[in-house]
């Protein structure tokens, strides 16, 4: 017995709102990665204080990884793999401000702020996503 199953898209405003949200998260991402691409001194200064050195190769390295997982996230069939590395790099990188004693509330929780922004924007846009994940009212 086959058994088929269709969801229903998501209501338009919740969508609209989802887009918008994985917009600004994708547009911060992708500028993110593309000033670590060239990599400006300030990238590399920025990493140099933050304990990991002021290697090029390294800031490339994390630009290129950072625009790879944010066109996963973009792409609607990939996105859910997206949302899961974006949400291991960034809490890397939540983990590299607290290792620092970076402020908590400006810079250690922004991985934090992001990742909400990332999974509060696919969830509102995919109605699968609502069925596994599903909030009670």
């Amino acid at each position: 017995m086959t058994i088929v199953t269709e969801t229903l898209p998501a209501s338009r405003p919740a969508r609209w709102t989802g887009r918008i949200l994985s917009g600004l998260v994708i547009v911060f991402l992708m500028i993110d990665g593309a000033i670590k691409l060239v990599p400006w001194p300030i990238v590399t200064e920025t990493m140099d204080r933050m304990g990991y050195g002021s290697s090029e190769t390294l800031a490339r390295s994390l630009g290129v990884i950072t625009i790879v997982c944010t066109v996963l996230y973009s792409v609607p069939p990939t996105s859910i793999l997206g949302a899961i590395l974006l949400t291991g790099y960034l809490g890397g990188a939540m983990a590299s401000h607290v290792r620092i004693g970076s402020p908590l509330f400006t810079h250690t929780l922004f991985g934090l702020y992001l990742g909400l922004m990332v999974w509060g924007g696919l969830w509102l846009r995919d109605r699968s996503l609502q069925t596994l994940i599903p909030f009670r009212r």
